[in-house]
């Protein structure tokens, strides 16, 4: 089971002109749709003045959330090539935004998915990488009396702990890498048995 992803932790900034139109283009860190919304209206009310404010974005480790929007460009030459983008760094939890002046020279359909596909590159380009893990929460009940136990599995597997309420009885939150989670389960569960 893969539980890393490829994301981008600083946001880049591209630039193209072809025949006189601009395209400034910007890649961002996303985790939710209501931020890409956010950061749309951002751009739109910033570049009020622009004939067009094209994106795709992709969401999620398993890559399966995902939009490109051509902004009243001709079908499929902005938000697609925009997104190929995306998909050929292999990214997710991406916005990438283009924005476009037009220089009044009609570039062509071949011309706009080439000019949205650089742009794009560009910012890709010059945003940081990295590679995060996907990780599972994993609640657990217990009993306080058994506080020592779950703690030295907590030191030995190295969880983060999410949160954590110790009463008569506890419980704790702990995120782990997802092939770890299951062994996690069963060595808390294991503690159950053994205590009681």
């Amino acid at each position: 089971m893969n539980d890393l992803y490829l994301t981008i932790s600083t946001t880049g900034e591209g630039y193209y002109t072809e025949k006189r139109s601009k395209f400034l283009a910007w890649a961002h860190h996303v985790d939710t749709v209501d931020e890409v919304k956010s950061l749309l209206a951002e751009y739109r009310k910033k570049y009020y003045d622009a004939r067009h404010v094209c994106y795709a974005y992709m969401l999620g480790p398993d890559r399966k959330n995902f939009r490109a929007n051509d902004d009243g460009e001709p079908s499929s030459t902005a938000g697609k090539p925009i997104l190929g983008q995306i998909n050929s760094a292999e990214l997710t939890n991406v916005l990438v935004v283009v924005v476009r002046y037009y220089g009044g020279v009609n570039l062509g359909t071949s011309g706009l998915i080439v000019a949205y596909r650089e742009a794009a590159a560009l910012a890709i380009a010059n945003a940081g990488k990295e590679e995060r893990q996907v990780e599972d929460i994993v609640t657990y009940d217990f009993p306080y009396p058994m506080m020592n136990s779950v703690m030295r599995v907590v030191k030995d597997m190295q969880p983060r702990i999410v949160s954590q309420t110790f009463d008569n009885t506890c419980r704790m939150e702990l995120a782990i890498r997802r092939s770890e989670a299951e062994q996690l389960r069963q060595r808390l569960a294991k503690l159950s048995f053994e205590d009681n």
